[in-house]
């Protein structure tokens, strides 16, 4: 059996495992690709690198689409008794106040699901996986940090990784990797990513949310800013973006003038600024958007960010991931239940897939260079040009909230 370790990295192998589908990454792509395939009666190993969901501003929307592939399964009103909150327009308010709608999910008053979930990914995840236990096919390993490739006559077999019992190795017929934006088996595998708009980064926050504070979110522009305020129920998410690369000289100028710079940008929201003392209460996200130009290789099949990696514009990353994961499973199960994974299938879950991945990255681009881009290079607080339009035209409205919500083509999970 061959690897794609060097010989000097080589460790005594405490434990093998056998499986026929070796998940890697617990998120909702990987987790909820782990429960539709325990649901098939397929044996599953899902491989975490953490050693629990609970991290802080990772994507938390759960859109229409998602919704209805949970209804699908009889899960949908179950994770709508999570606590969450909901949002139903997108928009951003002028410096006159006036608020600019850009999406407007009353659009879809037919579906019953017209808004977007914020549940916290912790709970969401806890839930999937909780479901997935119930299917004796299903294993779930916290704390496996993968670090190898099992290969064998040029096929992937298996992975090899670092966990909590010491070093483990987990043969399979097929291995996925669901593991988000920084793959570690994209990078194991040799697979070079295209990017698709120009990045950006975003300082996430939280502030205390009161009694008598307005329910919707919203979005204001300031001068090389543009600071999005998503309520959360009992707190409000500050995501603060600015140009690639200023970073450090925000974080220089020091916490007291970026306290500033925010309560100049949402002054009704100043008289709590006081508890951010430090910046380890802010997070940094750099905001790049890519994808592969081949998800697969023999064994092997990356989905998700670990596929293409999706800007936040929108949303709509764990939406796109999840559908992928529901793909994925409609055309592999009824093989992979007799041990079965061929190229030729791996190759119809990229096709099924790429077409919607590339036209809502080509979404995001649009918006990222004729919105953010143009906001984050201009000293006004006025919105740009495009955006004023758009907002004043309600057909785009609409079309906005179905691309969003749905994306350019839903999926549906396969009847068992």
């Amino acid at each position: 059996m061959q690897s794609s370790m060097t010989h000097g990295q080589a460790s005594v192998i405490e434990q093998v495992f056998q499986t026929t589908c070796c998940i890697v990454g617990g998120g909702p792509c990987g987790a909820m690709l782990a429960l539709l395939l325990a649901r098939q009666g397929i044996s599953v190993t899902l491989l975490e690198a953490h050693t629990d969901f609970d991290r802080a501003f990772r994507g938390d929307t759960l859109h229409p689409s998602v919704l209805h592939i949970l209804d699908e399964i009889g899960l949908s009103e179950r994770v709508l008794q999570l606590h969450h909150s909901r949002i139903r327009q997108l928009g951003f308010q002028t410096p006159a106040g006036k608020t600019l709608t850009m999406v407007d999910f009353d659009a879809l008053s037919h579906d019953r699901y017209g808004f977007i979930a914020i549940v916290p990914q912790a709970a969401f995840l806890d839930f999937i996986v909780a479901e997935a236990k119930k299917y004796a096919h299903f294993q779930l390993v916290m704390g496996a940090q993968v670090d190898e490739l099992l290969e064998v006559d040029g096929q992937v077999a298996g992975v090899r990784y670092r966990g909590l019992e010491g070093r483990c190795e987990v043969r399979a017929v097929l291995t996925v990797g669901a593991d988000g934006r920084f793959s570690r088996l994209r990078k194991l595998a040799g697979f070079k990513p295209i990017r698709t708009s120009p990045p950006m980064d975003v300082l996430w926050l939280r502030l205390s949310r009161r009694a008598g504070d307005p329910a919707m979110a919203f979005g204001r522009f300031a001068p090389q800013r543009i600071v999005a305020v998503i309520n959360r129920d009992d707190y409000w998410q500050i995501g603060c973006v600015i140009p690639k690369g200023h970073y450090q000289q925000v974080r220089a100028a020091g916490i007291e003038h970026f306290r500033d710079s925010l309560a100049g940008i949402i002054p009704e929201l100043a008289d709590r600024l006081d508890g951010l003392q430090n910046w380890q209460q802010v997070s940094v996200l750099s905001v790049e958007s890519d994808r592969l130009p081949r998800w697969y290789r023999p064994g092997l099949l990356l989905i998700g960010d670990a596929a293409h990696v999706m800007s936040p514009v929108g949303g709509v990353g764990i939406n796109y991931a999840i559908q992928d994961a529901v793909v994925a499973s409609n055309v592999l199960g009824g093989k992979l239940k007799y041990g079965v994974a061929q190229l030729q299938d791996l190759a119809r879950v990229q096709r099924q897939r790429q077409f919607p991945t590339r036209f809502i990255q080509l979404f995001q681009a649009i918006l990222q260079k004729n919105v953010l881009s143009v906001a984050l290079n201009r000293q006004q607080r006025e919105a740009p040009l495009f955006m004023r339009i758009m907002a004043h035209i309600p057909m785009a409205n609409r079309i906005a909230a179905h691309v969003i919500g749905y994306g350019i083509k839903r999926v549906h999970v396969k009847a068992l």
